[in-house]
């Protein structure tokens, strides 16, 4: 074999050198035209003979000829053997050689069989098959640890953990890492509460960025301090200015009871859990924080990384009040110091009154509450798995939990983490053995420090906020999506309603029902699925910054119980542990944990799987058309009033904000009429709609506000002056004639509201040639 290697490279190697050419000729017998292969020097001899050369010349030169001819037929013929060796030896079986194995990895298989090859029945049987409740217990007992404080060693280790897991998976898994601003109690000086020079206690419990010093003033209970409940106290003739409100923890945030009292001039805050509302013994610690937003408060915008330089800068929505949690025994003991009117009958009884009842507080009952938390600065990561798809792998869906909380956190954050940790092993496991092949990619990640305001998952928001407005197009929340059995809740942009509609429809359960044909819908969504199932997303909502901040519709649900609704009583205590989750869910965690996953996976799959996303744009033309009307309401309703002089006429016309609604529902049915007309195997097609769809929740963030001065820029869910409800408040507050209403304001207000809805109207619309330009 070397030998004849050896040949042919002398052939091709050696000094002399043809050149040949191709000459085709027809015989002179009329047969077809053949071609004839000659050298250079042959055409020099057919030159001589045309010019008169002699016929013995002509002879010699054909002889020569002829010997050229045969030397070249025999070194054909050889080359023709030689590569026929060649080509045999190649093709011919070989000895079984050992070489080294890897396991195959995601990205590798993204070579092969782009298109997914099955349909979405197989889909859901497949992830069915992969969870399981045994493998739960697995990973719960894995994962619980006693202490996984935001940037704690504990936290790390979990971090360390998670990362392992993602790499076993062959998940490309990445960090995050974060530098943030995080309060914590002073180890050298407690927090302290006093009645008059009566110490009341030193409370462990705390709440994370308040104000700090030492206030005296009169206690004044307030019920949950609710707009509300704050106001009926005026009413009654209670002064709140300069007051220390007592509030019992439930119905809204720690943040928000700070931010009502701070509103009707309260000084301080004091928040204890009521037995009434958390069954715990008597010195049951609250941990919590304060911040009315959600990230580190003091990088507002933008993300805290180590290269930044970060200026001097604080949040707008950090308390300038004192705020502090006591256990029950110790609003016990201030309750039985206090005089003053009795509670209204609309409140709800506390459970403290077992001795005389509850009294609101009198002049003379005046406490004393410091608070000495400092800052710290602590270094956070967040950990990132992804599944790459084998379309569209730039778009993807974001599915997330924390990992970090204050004492065991179970319900709060291991489960939701094994949800997570499952969800990837389950689909990794479908690429890798079987016939899945996602159409886009799903991330995964592992958040740190949600207890201080989702500020791990915000300052990742804040880094990347241009590439994920135009690359995520859903975030999927974990966190405490198991702490019952008996109702299932759920909070989600309107563009998801459908999608959680469809996938209650198909998860399937026993743990609910011993009716093996029930589905969720069946089970939970009663008569108006919507109004059984969806809650309003609250601010301490993991999935809110998303939605709100950066423009991805998001979705957050939970199982829970139906005594305390959507609320679990034991989160922010020390009490979230295994024995009280299992209580609550009737010793079914692992079950339920599996129907979550289920849940969760089918709501993600079925995003990366068809050929159009899943999400509705309908829903928010029925949810526009509601503002506009309640907006034209409120605006007859002051006409009548005899308010608007006959020099502002125009201040109260309808036209434009009616005009843009026209143009946003004309184009949502122009979407939904090219979908039906369209050929969905066209991917390219499916891709430009896709975008269309993808854009509409991030144009509804106001692009007229700072996303550092006011985050949640959304005008259907946000907060601030730029939402639909602040506008139809302020027309409100114009036909009431308050201090805080101001036309001019008002005006600027609707003008740039209105230009949000046309903006969003014209971008859902694709073109710029296509754009209604009515308005």
């Amino acid at each position: 074999m070397d030998q004849a290697t050896s040949a042919i490279s002398n052939i091709f190697s050696g000094e002399t050198r043809f050149y040949t050419r191709f000459d085709a000729a027809q015989s002179e017998e009329g047969d077809h035209s053949q071609v004839e292969m000659k050298n250079s020097s042959d055409t020099e001899d057919e030159l001589g003979v045309s010019v008169g050369e002699h016929p013995q010349d002509t002879y010699d030169s054909r002889q020569r000829c002829s010997l050229k001819c045969a030397f070249f037929l025999a070194f054909c013929t050889l080359f023709v053997f030689v590569m026929g060796y060649l080509l045999g030896y190649v093709t011919s079986p070989k000895p079984a050689v050992m070489e080294p194995t890897r396991s195959p990895e995601i990205d590798d298989e993204m070579l092969f069989e782009p298109e997914p090859t099955l349909d979405w029945v197989g889909v859901q049987k497949l992830l069915g098959q992969k969870l399981s409740a045994a493998s739960f217990e697995n990973c719960l007992r894995e994962f619980s640890s006693q202490s996984h404080e935001a940037g704690s060693k504990g936290d790390e280790e979990l971090a360390a953990q998670i990362l392992s897991e993602f790499l076993n998976l062959g998940m490309n898994p990445w960090t995050d890492e974060h530098y943030v601003k995080l309060q914590v109690p002073s180890s050298v000086k407690p927090n302290k509460v006093l009645f008059g020079t009566q110490e009341i206690g030193t409370p462990q419990g705390y709440l994370a960025y308040s104000s700090t010093g030492l206030i005296k003033g009169r206690v004044v209970y307030a019920h949950y301090s609710q707009p509300d409940d704050l106001e009926l106290l005026l009413n009654m003739k209670i002064k709140l200015t300069g007051a220390i409100v007592l509030a019992r923890a439930g119905k809204i945030s720690f943040a928000e009871k700070v931010a009502n009292a701070a509103r009707f001039g309260a000084a301080a805050v004091l928040i204890y859990p009521d037995p009434v509302d958390v069954v715990c013994n008597s010195d049951c610690e609250l941990f919590g924080h304060v911040h009315l937003g959600s990230g580190d408060p003091y990088t507002p915008g933008f993300p805290s990384f180590n290269h930044t330089q970060f200026p001097p800068a604080q949040s707008s929505s950090l308390p300038d009040i004192l705020a502090q949690t006591i256990t029950p025994a110790m609003a016990a003991q201030l309750f039985g110091k206090m005089g003053g009117p009795s509670v209204p009958r609309s409140w709800v009884e506390t459970g403290l009154n077992r001795v005389s009842p509850i009294k609101l507080g009198s002049e003379k009952d005046v406490i004393t509450v410091e608070v000495n938390n400092v800052l710290v600065e602590k270094r956070i990561h967040n950990v990132f798995g992804v599944i790459k798809g084998f379309m569209d792998p730039d778009r993807y869906v974001v599915i997330g939990a924390q990992r970090d909380s204050w004492g065991p956190g179970y319900a709060k954050s291991t489960v939701g983490t094994c949800v997570l940790m499952e969800l990837a092993r389950a689909i990794t496991e479908m690429l890798k053995r079987d016939d899945f092949r996602p159409r886009r990619s799903i991330i995964f990640a592992s958040w740190s420090a949600g207890e201080y305001g989702s500020v791990g998952a915000t300052e990742w928001l804040e880094g990347y906020l241009s590439s994920l407005s135009m690359k995520a197009f859903v975030y999927i929340s974990l966190d405490g999506v198991v702490t019952g059995s008996q109702t299932f809740k759920a909070a989600a942009s309107p563009l998801l309603y459908k999608l959680i509609r469809e996938t209650m429809m198909e998860v399937k359960s026993t743990v609910f029902s011993n009716d093996t044909s029930k589905t969720l819908y069946d089970e939970f969504a009663g008569s108006n699925w919507e109004q059984s199932v969806i809650v309003p997303m609250k601010m301490d909502d993991s999935a809110y910054p998303f939605l709100t901040f950066s423009g991805i519709p998001s979705v957050s649900f939970s199982f829970t119980s139906l005594k305390h609704g959507s609320n679990y009583p034991y989160f922010c205590t020390l009490l979230d542990d295994k024995d009280h989750l299992d209580f609550a869910t009737r010793h079914l965690t692992a079950d339920v944990a599996v129907a979550a996953t289920r849940l969760a996976g089918h709501m993600a799959l079925r995003l990366v799987h068809d050929y159009l996303l899943r999400l509705d744009v309908d829903k928010y033309k029925s949810l526009l058309r509601s503002h506009v009307s309640q907006i034209m309401h409120l605006s007859t309703q002051l006409k009548q009033s005899g308010l608007v002089t006959a020099d502002q006429p125009e201040v109260l016309s309808t036209q434009w904000i009616t005009s843009a609604f026209g143009s946003f529902s004309r184009a949502a049915s122009s979407l939904t009429t090219t979908i039906q007309n369209s050929d969905l195997s066209d991917t390219e097609l499916c891709r430009i709609i896709n975008d269309r769809i993808m854009r509409v929740e991030h144009n509804f963030l106001s692009p007229y506000v700072s996303p550092k001065d006011v985050p949640f820029r959304h005008i259907f869910f946000g907060t601030g002056t730029h939402t639909l409800q602040a506008l139809a408040d302020h027309l409100e507050a114009l036909r009431k004639r308050t201090l805080d209403s101001d036309w001019n304001l008002f005006r600027n207000q609707f003008a740039l509201i209105t230009w949000t809805v046309q903006g969003c109207a014209n971008n859902l619309v694709g073109n710029v040639w296509d754009l209604d330009n009515e308005i």
